[in-house]
């Protein structure tokens, strides 16, 4: 190991990162809360000043990837759709098998940015997870309950949410109504993302899925799990006059690196790819049953692309590596130097008053702030998932 490497993996570089990101990201959180004067006045102010906040956290996770691992990731696509990305409303569906799969999907959005305005379809428990859930709140995520809720709720809930976007009236005993004829924009919209698989893979989750698969006279799938349709076709008929295309990525990392989000804080350097498809809207059916078959025979072509990058180690089409942008370093420098200088001389002062029992609070507090960040970091952890998807096959065949 050489000595950046060295100095990368040092627990006290770790506490810093942790302590800006915390620090700042309260700071966030409190001027979002603060922002709430707004709603009633001009909404679209309150979600544009959000917009912006929530870039000051997430942005940060960018630059611990992209800038202090230096993981890069290089996308395969068709060269005519390129031009497209980062510039046109997109429902992104991504394949949900490595732990920092939403930060590569992060870094791509900064890449092109679209990072502040981009959505995911997430399970409601994610919003009471301290500075990222609270963010995602105010920026108004698309966050439903999984577990133990039927499907005709989740559907409400998703509807509803999209109503919300839009800036339409809640409807408590319909979904919201078909809106051919006029368009209706969600304006802090760029991607939505959603992860079809509903929970991340694990090979208990794959053996289950594939049990309910067989049960369906459904096609295995070796490296995916059986997609839960009926989600996708409500978010694709409530979003099908804001969005212009659906944008399959399928993502693999190379010599079969298994990427951790603690691996990113300790420097490591990751290698991903992903295949990116544009399908126009268009394409996709309109009818809910049509819409769940197209689906399915998506995620068997995303199968066979991910077989094919396990047997020659590329995707299909061209090879691009989209321009790293300064703005999530420049963000990352402004809130170390704003913090960090108070901090350390609040450090000097409490090492100089001699008082053991203020040094003693104050290892207490460092020790506190680093399990939550640990804890945070646990939630992406595989083995520290949700429990959805391991119901019995009884339970899932209801989607």
């Amino acid at each position: 190991m050489d000595l950046v490497g060295l100095l990368k993996s040092q627990f006290l570089c770790h506490l810093v990162f942790c302590y800006v990101f915390i620090a700042s990201g309260l700071i966030v959180n409190t001027l979002q809360l603060c922002t709430l004067v707004l709603w009633p006045i001009d909404k679209q102010l309150f979600r544009r000043l959000n917009c912006r906040l929530s870039y000051c956290v997430s942005s940060q996770l960018v630059m611990l990837l992209e800038w202090w691992s230096g993981t890069e990731c290089v996308i395969y696509t068709d060269p005519r759709a390129y031009p497209t990305f980062g510039k046109e409303n997109a429902i992104v569906v991504l394949n949900h098998k490595f732990e920092i799969d939403f930060l590569c999907g992060w870094s791509l959005a900064e890449r092109f940015g679209v990072l502040g305005g981009s959505k995911v379809l997430a399970k409601k428990e994610l919003a009471y997870v301290p500075i990222i859930g609270w963010m995602w709140y105010f920026t108004e995520m698309f966050l439903i309950h999984c577990e133990g809720t039927r499907f005709t709720e989740k559907k409400h809930q998703i509807s509803m949410q999209v109503a919300q976007a839009k800036g339409l009236p809640s409807l408590k005993h319909h979904l919201l109504p078909r809106t051919k004829g006029f368009a209706v924009t969600v304006r802090s919209l760029r991607n939505f993302l959603i992860h079809c698989e509903g929970t991340r893979f694990t090979e208990k989750k794959h053996q289950i899925s594939m049990q309910v698969a067989q049960a369906k006279g459904l096609p295995s799938l070796k490296h995916h799990l059986l997609p839960r349709t009926k989600g996708f076709a409500v978010t694709v008929r409530s979003l099908r006059n804001v969005v212009s295309a659906v944008y399959d990525c399928t993502l693999n990392f190379r010599n079969n690196e298994n990427p951790t989000l603690l691996g990113v804080l300790n420097g490591r350097k990751y290698h991903a790819d992903m295949y990116v498809r544009r399908i126009p809207l268009e394409q996709v059916p309109e009818d809910e049953d049509q819409c769940s078959a197209w689906l399915h025979r998506l995620y068997q072509e995303k199968d066979a692309f991910q077989e094919e990058y396990y047997r020659t180690g590329t995707f299909p089409e061209t090879p691009m590596v989209p321009s790293r942008r300064p703005w999530t370093l420049l963000n990352w420098l402004f809130w170390a130097s704003l913090l960090l200088y108070p901090f350390f001389r609040f450090l000097v002062s409490m090492v100089s008053s001699g008082s053991s029992l203020t040094l003693a609070g104050f290892v207490l507090v460092f020790f506190v702030a680093s399990m939550g960040v640990r804890w945070m970091i646990g939630v992406t952890e595989i083995d520290k998932g949700s429990a959805y998807g391991n119901m019995d096959s009884k339970q899932k065949q209801r989607d």
